[in-house]
């Protein structure tokens, strides 16, 4: 089936879906982290923490849940530099939030996250699913079906 078949577009939404939920949770993720460390340790150093812990977490729900591939260490690896642009479009939001707008700096990070969804998935799915699995032809059962688990190998 093409890529503008009805199945097709099923399929992409399913993935957006599964997408959102896992974001919500990284977010919660992150959110609880950042509020644990943020009594200990100055905003910023807090958000940087928390964001490299839920970003591992997001990794391999990302993998298994949102885009059903294998995980392995060249995507383990590359997975932060997707994870880069995010960074940087939450750590400008976060900082102007708290610095310009004189946002709660407990709230701020949630307001900058939104922001960087749209980037978030295009970059981590331009990573985490192969470029083979969506050519025309390479469905289940082909010979270049990633979109199973697996163990991170």
């Amino acid at each position: 089936m093409g890529a503008g078949s009805p199945t097709a577009g099923r399929a992409r939404l399913a993935e957006i879906f599964r997408f959102g939920l896992v974001g919500g949770v990284n977010t919660g993720t992150f959110f609880g982290c950042y509020l644990l460390l943020h009594p200990w340790m100055p905003y910023f150093a807090a958000y940087s923490l928390a964001f490299v812990l839920s970003m591992i977490g997001s990794f391999f729900l990302n993998t298994y849940f949102t885009y059903r591939t294998r995980p392995t260490w060249k995507k383990f690896a590359l997975f932060p530099l997707t994870n880069v642009t995010n960074y940087l479009v939450q750590s400008v939001g976060l900082y102007a939030l708290v610095t310009w707008a004189g946002m709660d700096d407990r709230i701020a990070p949630l307001v900058a996250a939104v922001v960087a969804i749209p980037f978030t998935y295009l970059i981590s799915q331009r990573i985490l699913v192969p470029r083979s699995a969506e050519a025309p032809g390479s469905g289940p059962g082909s010979e270049t079906d990633e979109r199973q688990p697996s163990r991170l190998a």
